[in-house]
């Protein structure tokens, strides 16, 4: 209801109050909280990005709120995932954020979606708001968002996150681009790390997630200077934001269905080759490395392929740091080979799949090795309890 009839629309006395320091904005008013009381936002994910943007929205007076999100709060979630709080570990993100929610502001309305948004489910899940905001960290969910926001005419409030660089927009606004003219194909799987393997600032996600809130208030407003056409471009280290103009392609795709979006990126492909490459190699369990290393024995030498500051948060006693991207670019296989000296290779990471990686190159190079199954992940749960997790 992007111009709902005002006529319609009442604020009690409390709303006054709690919507004071907006009202008496000329560039709000009385009509402007009216429009964001009759407005309805579906924000796709309760994490970094959502976190920061459902609070505000929920302060300045959304009338209806939808959230979609499968997953439960994990400890690791609380650096940046602000909506969350201890006590909400191992629950449900969405109940957490709607308890949250409330807490901020009861007159809010709060549908749940628990559900992993798909082809089948998008367009009907979608279609009772006015705008979605994409708080999503995988490429599949972004290109399916977009393409259903299109199919249903309504604006696409985007973000992304990584490390210390964050990117927002609107999309399918005014006739302005969507996300496939920014990403016309996605990146092959595995390009671009996670935030899991490749970390990310707390208050990043902050700030792209309170810039996305902004930028949904506004076309609630209706006000015209909107991030459609813009890609802005925030680094936290260097403190700089830049602008990309964004523009339309005459020549993409119609957009006429949605399809399936794993496949789209590549997904399936991507796991029946890393299932076969790892099929290749020898595997031993967490258990098996132990029995290894409590005999004694010296005829082998343990790599681990992490990067070097999660090598300081927990190791494996004995194990040689060789981070995958020397490997990847040849320094660390000489380095290996100068360890082995007829040795046998074991290598580990987190849970399993870069070592996998690195044992593939080094079986190129003439090296064979044994991958740790479920990396320094399965060692913490099973092995030694006291080794930190993260």
């Amino acid at each position: 209801m992007l111009n709902p009839n005002l006529e319609e629309i009442e604020l009690s006395k409390d709303e006054y109050q709690r919507y004071s320091r907006h009202i008496i904005l000329p560039e709000v008013g009385l009509e402007g909280q009216k429009k964001l009381k009759a407005a309805s936002v579906l924000c796709i994910g309760t994490g970094g990005l959502g976190s920061p943007l459902l609070l505000y929205l929920a302060a300045a007076g959304i009338g209806r709120i939808g959230i979609v999100d499968f997953d439960i709060v994990d400890s690791s979630n609380l650096q940046r995932q602000i909506i969350h709080g201890t006590s909400w570990v191992d629950k449900p993100k969405i109940e957490s954020a709607k308890n949250r929610i409330l807490e901020i502001n009861p007159l809010c309305q709060v549908d749940l979606y628990e559900t992993r948004l798909t082809s089948e489910n998008a367009l009907e899940i979608m279609e009772p708001y006015d705008v979605v905001v994409d708080g999503t960290d995988n490429f599949p969910t972004r290109y399916l968002t977009n393409d259903a926001c299109v199919l249903l005419n309504k604006p696409n409030v985007y973000g992304s996150i990584f490390r210390f660089e964050g990117q927002a927009t609107v999309f399918n606004y005014q006739e302005g681009p969507n996300y496939r003219d920014l990403y016309p194909e996605p990146p092959p799987p595995g390009m671009v790390p996670s935030c899991a393997e490749g970390g990310v600032l707390g208050v990043l996600c902050g700030i792209i997630g309170t810039i996305q809130a902004t930028e949904t208030i506004k076309i609630i407003l209706g006000v015209d200077t909107t991030l459609s056409g813009r890609l802005l471009l925030y680094n936290a280290l260097e403190m700089n934001f830049r602008e990309l103009k964004l523009r339309p392609n005459p020549k993409r795709p119609v957009i006429d269905k949605l399809i399936d979006y794993e496949q789209f990126c590549g997904i399936p492909q991507a796991k029946v080759q890393d299932t076969e490459s790892k099929s290749d190699l020898p595997e031993m369990t967490v258990q098996e490395l132990k029995q290894l290393l409590d005999s004694g024995s010296d005829d082998f030498v343990l790599v681990d392929v992490r990067n070097p500051n999660e090598y300081q948060i927990s190791k494996i006693p004995g194990s040689l740091l060789v981070p995958l991207p020397e490997i990847e670019n040849g320094s660390g296989i000489d380095k290996i080979k100068e360890a082995l000296n007829g040795h046998r290779l074991i290598a580990h990471c987190k849970m399993g799949g870069r070592s996998a990686k690195a044992l593939g190159i080094l079986k190129q190079a003439g090296i064979e090795g044994t991958n740790v199954k479920g990396g320094i992940t399965a060692w913490a749960k099973e092995i030694d309890p006291s080794v930190p997790l993260y």
